[in-house]
């Protein structure tokens, strides 16, 4: 497979904070960069509202893809190529998917894919497939070359391994998003010795393999892993931004359902609240749009999205105290009503936050999502599953942790101008005094 053009007259590079530069050899690449659809996720943070618990996590998706695409094109010029397993034809395939593997993301993407029930992946592929810059571009390869780099992204195609580098359990995408989201957030758990899984990757029929020499630095990679998501993907603070964001969008969807007269009508969300949102109204939404009408939405009349916008805008976020869904039926049960009738609407103001993570478990029968195991090339050439050559990975495979907490505006609640008794039982229920 062969672009017009092929490989560029020079070498592009962007300077990178995480690895250092970021090499364009081939026009394709660059051309891609270049268009509009991947242009607009400089203007979608990677980490949504993590910036409000770390201030510097203000980096983008653009900068994220461009990281997939570098750890991409190391993997297959520089560790795979020549090897008798690996073909070649697959490069070109290999690098455009890794680049454009986020193509699809909205603003704020998880909160804004779970209030209106989208999956960012369907929209990556039809960004890819449908009438765009991106797929002007692609179809130059082959009519069916955006297919089927829409099928790696859909983990669909044919060659098991190519899919394998974009998404597995030790991949392009998490081998960046760890390093660059550890950088921008200072903390230090996501640092793992990235130089060396690299070295060590060997290319098998369906699937990369690590040496055994290199085990240990897939241990450190997995447990960075478990460190960022529960230090910081999963922090309090940031699922309570999260959780503001969440009910300005339910309430907006909700005054545009009952005919509420907006000061600042959603044009932009006009296609979201009727479920007939197509791909060239969803390019137009970026965060900076969101934030237009979070700002705007302040003024409103309605007081419960103007508080809600207030609350986003200013960084007013909800307090949280810890939930078992199991033990505090009490709380369950009370505090809705004792919402009610202290006049705070429960429905926004009062919710159970859940955060799950697997760090790494492989794929049984009968279970619904296949996941694929990591596999280790030992010195005889037989192939074992990681964890059963790792006591480290052996002591968390299979092992979910899951935590609750309860979010609530703990400044109207200690507002005793009004129902004071009733907010007293509150306080006394959410706190256990």
């Amino acid at each position: 497979m062969t672009y017009p053009g092929g490989r560029l007259s020079e070498e592009k590079v962007f300077k990178d904070p995480v690895h250092s530069y970021i090499h364009v050899r081939d026009k394709i690449i660059w051309d891609l960069i270049g268009t509009p659809e991947f242009q607009r996720l400089r203007r979608i943070k990677q980490l949504g509202t993590t910036y409000l618990t770390f201030h510097g996590a203000e980096h983008s998706r653009f900068n994220h893809s461009l990281g997939v695409y570098e750890i991409m094109r190391r993997i297959v010029d520089d560790v795979f190529q020549g090897r008798p397993e690996w073909d070649d034809n697959e490069r070109l395939i290999c690098l455009c998917a890794a680049l454009l593997h986020d193509i699809g993301h909205g603003p704020f993407s998880h909160s804004f894919e779970k209030v209106f029930h989208l999956d960012h992946e369907d929209y990556s592929r039809a960004i890819i497939v449908g009438d765009t810059e991106v797929n002007k571009i692609l179809r130059k390869v082959g009519d069916e070359f955006p297919k089927h780099v829409a099928e790696v992204i859909g983990k669909t195609y044919h060659n098991k391994l190519v899919v394998s580098l974009i998404s597995s359990q030790i991949d392009a995408d998490r081998m960046d998003y760890l390093q660059r989201d550890a950088y921008y957030t200072g903390v230090s758990y996501g640092h793992f010795d990235m130089e060396r899984i690299l070295r060590v990757m060997r290319p098998r029929e369906d699937q990369v393999v690590i040496k055994y020499s290199g085990m240990h630095a897939v241990e450190d990679y997995i447990m960075s892993r478990y460190q960022m998501y529960w230090q910081v993907y999963f922090h309090p603070v940031t699922r309570s931004a999260e959780v503001i964001l969440t009910k300005i969008l339910h309430r907006a969807k909700h005054l545009h359902e009952q005919y509420y007269a907006f000061k600042q009508h959603p044009v932009h969300f006009y296609s979201l609240f009727e479920e007939e949102m197509n791909v060239a109204d969803y390019l137009k939404l970026d965060e900076p749009v969101m934030y237009f009408y979070f700002q705007a939405w302040q003024d409103e009349d309605d007081p419960i999205l103007s508080d809600l916008c207030k609350r986003f805008v200013n960084r007013n976020l909800f307090q949280y105290v810890e939930y078992n869904p199991s033990k505090d039926l009490k709380k369950t049960i009370e505090l809705p009503q004792l919402f009610k009738k202290a006049g705070i609407d429960p429905e926004y103001y009062l919710e159970v936050d859940s955060s799950s993570d697997l760090p790494y478990d492989f794929y049984r029968p009968g279970e619904e999502e296949e996941r694929l195991p990591i596999h280790l090339l030992m010195a005889n050439d037989d192939i074992r599953e990681l964890s059963r050559q790792s006591e480290i990975v052996d002591a968390i495979s299979g092992k979910r942790r899951t935590d609750h907490k309860l979010y609530f505006p703990l400044d109207i609640i200690e507002d005793t101008s009004s129902k004071k008794t009733i907010k007293k039982r509150i306080k006394e229920l959410l706190f256990d005094t």
